[in-house]
């Protein structure tokens, strides 16, 4: 994450020949990248703040269209740049609710007191998220662990200040 900034999505495609972009998103549902603005268009070290023109669903994916941005061959210049958007555009959510960037990079603790690793990304399954946890020098063994976020159940505390998971997880899982 870029200091207060999330990121969304990324262009992987142009599409058509009058300037559309194929956007892939990480929102849920996918047409939510869309009523947040601006967005901060990253590649490398090059960052430019747009608002997007017109947006819309396109089959299973995305196509908008940009300013400035009217034909094929500079919708093809954007492929690759990164959707980024400031994290105070984003909804407030409920007690015990959390987006998934906040919870990459939290340090994950078993009920033993034992340091599982640091949660590297998260993944949709249908059932429910699976948090990957990377080990890190403070790990107990260099296992990569796949955990269930299930709250309550596998996830027993999130505390974004403290930067912890406690999750009932034995090592030997």
């Amino acid at each position: 994450m870029i200091k207060d900034r999330v990121k969304l999505g990324r262009i992987n495609a142009a599409y058509g020949l009058k300037g559309w972009l194929k956007v892939y998103s990480d929102t849920d549902p996918i047409e939510q990248i869309l009523t947040y603005s601006p967005w901060w268009l990253r590649r490398g070290e090059q960052e430019i703040q747009v608002e997007v023109e017109k947006g819309r669903t396109h089959g299973r994916s995305l196509i908008v269209l940009l300013p400035g941005i009217e034909d094929r061959n500079q919708a093809e210049s954007m492929i690759g740049h990164e959707v980024w958007i400031d994290s105070a555009c984003m909804p407030q959510l409920e007690s015990g609710e959390y987006y998934w960037h906040q919870l990459e990079g939290l340090q994950v603790v078993n009920q033993s007191d034992e340091v599982l690793g640091k949660v590297e990304y998260l993944i949709e399954t249908g059932a429910n998220d699976v948090m990957v946890v990377k080990p890190g020098p403070e790990s107990i063994d260099d296992t990569e662990r796949l955990i269930p976020f299930v709250q309550d159940e596998v996830v027993k505390e999130v505390n974004i200040e403290t930067a912890t998971i406690v999750v009932a997880w034995e090592s030997d899982y």
